[in-house]
């Protein structure tokens, strides 16, 4: 799942660094740095199920249909 997919898009943090112009150039490296280093900016929840899917955010119908 591409890093972008855990950035919390919609929180102010996000949209005060400016990130949705900057993701695109940074490393993987750097982005997960800035994960690791602020938890506003990680989209939540987090979920990873024991058949190994990932599921970030809530969205009602993709957790009920990864669920059940």
């Amino acid at each position: 799942m591409p890093l972008k997919k855990f950035f919390n898009t919609s929180g102010q943090l996000y949209k005060s660094l400016q990130l949705k112009e900057k993701l695109p150039s940074m490393s993987e490296e750097e982005q997960l740095r800035l994960l690791a280093g602020d938890g506003m900016l990680v989209k939540r929840p987090i979920v990873v199920t024991d058949d190994g899917k990932v599921l970030v955010g809530f969205r009602p119908a993709e957790w009920e249909q990864a669920l059940l």
